[in-house]
């Protein structure tokens, strides 16, 4: 499967695609996991080696940044759309396809978000939702973890950790796997719990005019604040990069 590659994430951007290589990965009798990747990650790619290779060692990455679309038609003349993650989240549930298995935050959020995503696709009741202990990403006892994954048969493992913890556990998890397509969704659980207190995703009119991580600042201004300062400073050397790419890539073309 050939996916393109921009700013160092191998993106995959045709919605379409995107849920017939997840059947069809599903189908398969092996593991695999997939990105959402969002601002935050494009900083954390293009500053740390290893946490890229992670990034793309997965089968590919969903575009959870609509800045993202805009910064490849500057330099690429190419038209495309971001999917968010909590946007690719409620289609599969809601698809009522596969057999999931939910991993992350706290048991009370989880059963918020059983009882809520319950009345879009019944079967979510017979389904498994699974605190994960607060640790780092290298101390979670994956061969446990997995044997609970490969005994329950799900097709699709979703995680919410928060970047980086998630990528990285799913890295970690990935050998111990039977079968599967693991998906980072960060904040997406808190999101659909519908629980007072927690972030709540950012209104249709907000994403579609790119003002999403005000909504975020709003809800979690000291954390969010530091993202996006971090990805402020790394966006400069991240499109000229970019830019050199695509001078190079076509004088390696030229006959």
């Amino acid at each position: 499967m050939r996916v393109e590659k921009y700013f160092d994430i191998k993106y995959e951007f045709d919605k379409n695609k995107i849920h017939k290589l997840i059947a069809l990965q599903a189908e398969k009798s092996e593991p695999a996991y997939i990105c959402a990747a969002d601002g935050n990650i494009l900083a954390m790619v293009n500053s740390n080696k290893n946490y890229r290779e992670i990034v793309n060692g997965s089968l590919f990455s969903i575009c959870d940044s609509s800045w993202v679309p805009v910064f490849i038609r500057w330099i690429y003349g190419k038209k495309f759309q971001a999917y968010r993650g909590s946007d690719i989240f409620s289609d599969i549930v809601k698809s009522q396809k596969y057999r999931m298995i939910f991993l992350g935050t706290n048991k009370e959020t989880l059963a918020a978000l059983k009882s809520n995503i319950a009345a879009e696709n019944p079967a979510i009741e017979q389904m498994q939702f699974c605190e994960l202990p607060y640790c780092n990403a290298e101390d979670f006892d994956y061969p446990a973890i997995a044997r609970t994954i490969n005994e329950d048969g799900a097709d699709i493992i979703w995680v919410a950790l928060g970047a980086p913890k998630q990528e990285i556990f799913m890295h970690h998890l990935k050998p111990h796997l039977n079968k599967g397509v693991a998906i980072a969704v960060g904040a997406v659980f808190n999101f659909f719990s519908g629980l007072p207190g927690l972030p709540k995703s950012a209104p249709h009119w907000m994403a579609k005019c790119r003002l999403e991580f005000i909504h975020r600042i709003l809800w979690e201004p000291q954390k969010q604040l530091k993202r996006c300062w971090g990805i402020l400073t790394h966006l400069p050397h991240i499109l000229r990069a970019e830019y050199k790419r695509k001078k190079s890539n076509k004088k390696a073309r030229k006959p």
